[in-house]
């Protein structure tokens, strides 16, 4: 239910997004923490957020790594503007969590949900899609 929330959320967004040309979603209210978050993953095949010393971090990036796929990954624990970022992705997620996974500039959720479509076979497709994965 928790990803069915956190999906209808994101869709509201980025279509609110899409309507005001801007981030930020709601009430065409623009965030500026919001929109460096999308413009980050945009910048990437796959974008983690993520805190260095966070166990469930440490194992979506072994995750990826072991696939073959090279993430760029933010340290939100050594970024400057790493608690505002955090603050974005709470927003986008609906709750706090990290990490947070982006696959193609898509906000694919945190660790629960990149598991779950690891299992259920949907990670490798939105991998090649994005051009993260040639095999």
């Amino acid at each position: 239910m928790q990803y069915e929330a956190a999906e209808a959320w994101a869709a509201a967004y980025m279509a609110a997004s899409a309507t005001t040309g801007r981030g930020g979603g709601r009430s065409g209210m623009w965030d500026p923490a919001v929109e460096r978050v999308e413009r980050l993953a945009a910048e990437s095949a796959v974008v983690i957020f993520s805190v260095s010393s966070c166990c469930m971090c440490h194992a979506v990036k072994r995750l990826f790594c072991g696939m073959g796929v090279n993430p760029t990954v933010y340290e939100l624990d050594e970024d400057p503007r790493g608690m505002e970022i955090e603050r974005a992705l709470t927003r986008l997620l609906g709750s706090a969590a990290v990490p947070v996974v982006f696959v193609g500039g898509k906000l694919v959720g945190a660790m629960d949900r990149v598991m779950a479509s690891h299992i259920n076979g949907t990670l490798v497709p939105l991998l090649k899609e994005a051009g993260a994965l040639w095999l």
